[in-house]
């Protein structure tokens, strides 16, 4: 705003006469005179506006005239300082142009020679202000054409981010180029990888005209564009020193930048005046190289994301032609992809079924309960007689894939064993009791000499492992076809208790100290007590036959939530890393035991089975030379069991 004669010249001296003189002297003329007495007065109309003139006393009351005429200087330096002296020296005025000041005078002093100084005074104030004004002007607009272009580029920012077409981000790229430098054209060159010459990839109001063939091209050597490649820096060229380019046209003035991933060069942005005589600065090279960094950001994006949609179609595809069933369900367990596999097993047909909750699409409730309690693995038996191997896979960021593989073939080739294996075991007893009954009968009949004895020894050994194995055999064969099917309440604290009554001798004989920790009132489970007894029982004897004498075996119950936790600790032998996935497997013995203990292979394949019936879970934890500990975890009896 410019200047008014409503704007104060405010009057600072310590002079009476000198106030007097300048309110009486410039008041008539019009002007708006405010005398002040001290300087905190001054500071204080100076936060209520800032005044056209001020003219000072080289005293204060209350300070140095000079002093506050800094102070002046850096608070308002377009406003001209009179300085009224006592007396006019070298020194004085030497100090009055260094404080700031514009000129100086004394009395006395003619009225028209104050009122001339003063309107000098005012002039050259109010030039200051003018070129101040001006100069604001020139920088606020130099600031808006600078935010102009920064929310281009912002919106350029956007477009990349929100935009996976390639083709439709590069011409926005060329768009913005063409606008931020106010360029007549623009181009963008990338590197083929295969030939290691340029070729255009994008364009705006780009003069094809004399492009030979169809698809615009150059080498990287003897060529500005290749310059910029091989250098990595950015290129800027006017008329002066712009010579006839590998393009085959003339222009004005050019600027060229890198497009870099990772700092390595795989293309140049380029901008043009061909017609218009406007040359480019620093400026519009910065700008420019912005500009190429968005560019080689949607370049890199579009690149990863069209791999990536390869690898993905390039999966698909595998998923969709191997026999096995697929099923990949999110986080929320939405269905994401299924194979056609998965589709023929559960009999579904070849609707849409993306996006659905599993338990709408898939139809099978053995899944759906397989997704509720939150499990591993579960046999899926569908109709005639199939039966799938279903497992369900967490994937962090992805959510779950469910795999069906069909296990009806090895289910029946496991019936047919197991009939068979009945069978025979079946066919087995009867030469077995007969060969130990004779045995047995041989010294009734005469003496035996002491070799002979050990023979015989030795016969009902091997009679008494073969019945044993038998026997084990038989009794898997009834727990896996579920003909133990009654069940009631079973405490097993009072399993444990037996259990430990009845393998005490054999605890005694090597010397183990056996440790027991049940909580008070444990809650009973719902089952077969012969079969759970039998767990017990195994697995108590399993710690007492694989510990060394002199051994430590702890049992403990404890209850969390609404299940019972059962663990038999040991500091026996241990079970090497290689063999414990295969533990609870039928007729497998650890690679360490096989002279530790005589044994079938079968009981912990029992043990397995039963807890399994029992809609329990079992795993060990083992630590070779320092002991294993067998996990089990069983339902609590709720009270409803018996009404299924």
């Amino acid at each position: 705003m410019p200047p008014s004669y409503h704007d104060p010249i405010l009057v600072l001296t310590a002079d009476p006469q000198v106030n007097s003189l300048v309110e009486t002297l410039l008041q008539p003329e019009g002007f708006n005179v405010r005398v002040l007495g001290q300087i905190a007065e001054a500071r204080k109309a100076l936060n209520e506006g800032l005044p056209r003139l001020v003219i000072l006393g080289e005293k204060l009351p209350d300070g140095s005239g000079l002093a506050f005429a800094r102070e002046l200087s850096d608070i308002t330096p377009t406003t001209p300082v009179l300085l009224f002296v006592y007396q006019e020296s070298t020194a004085v005025l030497k100090q009055a142009i260094q404080a700031g000041v514009l000129d100086t005078f004394f009395l006395p002093i003619r009225g028209e020679d104050l009122l001339k100084l003063v309107r000098n005074a005012l002039a050259i104030g109010d030039r200051r202000r003018g070129w101040m004004q001006k100069e604001t002007r020139i920088a606020t607009a130099n600031l808006r054409s600078q935010m102009s272009d920064l929310e281009m580029l912002g919106q350029l920012s956007r477009s990349i981010t929100s935009q996976l077409d390639i083709d439709s981000v590069l011409s926005t790229v060329m768009d913005t180029a063409v606008s931020l430098t106010g360029a007549e054209e623009s181009s963008l060159l990338l590197v083929d990888e295969a030939t290691g010459e340029l070729y255009l990839r994008a364009s705006r109001n780009f003069d094809k005209s004399k492009e030979q063939g169809t698809e615009f091209r150059m080498g990287i050597e003897d060529t500005v564009a290749g310059t910029v490649i091989r250098t990595g820096q950015p290129i800027l060229l006017d008329e002066e020193n712009l010579k006839k380019i590998k393009t085959d046209y003339l222009v004005y003035s050019l600027v060229y930048v890198p497009l870099k991933t990772h700092d390595k060069p795989i293309g140049v942005l380029g901008v043009d005046n061909r017609n218009l005589k406007k040359p480019f600065n620093d400026y519009h090279v910065r700008l420019l190289s912005a500009v190429a960094d968005f560019a080689a950001i949607a370049i890199q994006n579009a690149r990863a994301f069209s791999n990536t949609d390869t690898e993905r179609a390039r999966l698909e595809s595998i998923l969709a032609k191997v026999q096995d069933g697929v099923i990949i369900l999110d986080a929320e367990n939405k269905v994401i992809f299924i194979n056609q596999g998965a589709r023929d097993a559960l009999s579904l047909d070849n609707s849409d079924l993306v996006n659905l909750p599993a338990e709408t699409a898939l139809k099978n409730s053995q899944i759906k309960d397989l997704l509720e309690r939150n499990g591993s693995r579960a046999e899926i038996n569908l109709e005639e007689g199939r039966a799938m191997d279903a497992q369900l896979t967490p994937i962090s960021d992805v959510g779950t894939v469910i795999t069906l593989h069909d296990i009806s073939m090895f289910k029946e080739l496991d019936r047919a064993k197991s009939d068979f294996v009945n069978t025979v075991s079946h066919d087995l007893r009867t030469p077995l009791t007969t060969i130990l009954g004779y045995v047995e009968l041989v010294e009734r009949v005469g003496p035996v000499t002491d070799l002979q004895r050990e023979y015989i020894r030795h016969v009902q050994m091997s009679v008494h492992n073969i019945t044993n194995l038998v026997n084990d055999l038989l009794n898997l064969g009834r727990i896996e076809a579920g003909f133990d099917k009654h069940k009631e309440i079973v405490h097993i604290d009072q399993l444990i208790g037996e259990a430990c009554e009845t393998l005490k001798d054999q605890l005694a004989y090597k010397g183990h100290r056996l440790s027991v920790e049940i909580p008070p009132n444990l809650p009973p489970v719902w089952g077969n007590p012969i079969l759970l007894s039998q767990v017990v029982d195994n697995l108590l004897g399993n710690s007492i036959k694989y510990t060394p004498p002199g051994g430590q075996i702890f049992i403990r119950a404890e209850v969390e939530s609404d299940q019972m936790i059962l663990k038999f600790k040991d500091t026996g032998v241990g079970i090497p890393p290689m063999d414990l996935p295969f533990i609870f497997d039928k007729f497998f013995r650890a690679s360490n035991a096989a002279g530790e203990a005589a044994g079938t292979g079968l009981g912990l394949a029992i043990v397995k089975s039963i807890v399994e019936n029992h809609y329990g879970r079992i795993w060990v934890d083992s630590v070779l030379s320092q002991g294993s500990t067998f996990n089990v975890v069983l339902p609590l009896y709720e009270g409803q069991e018996e009404e299924k």
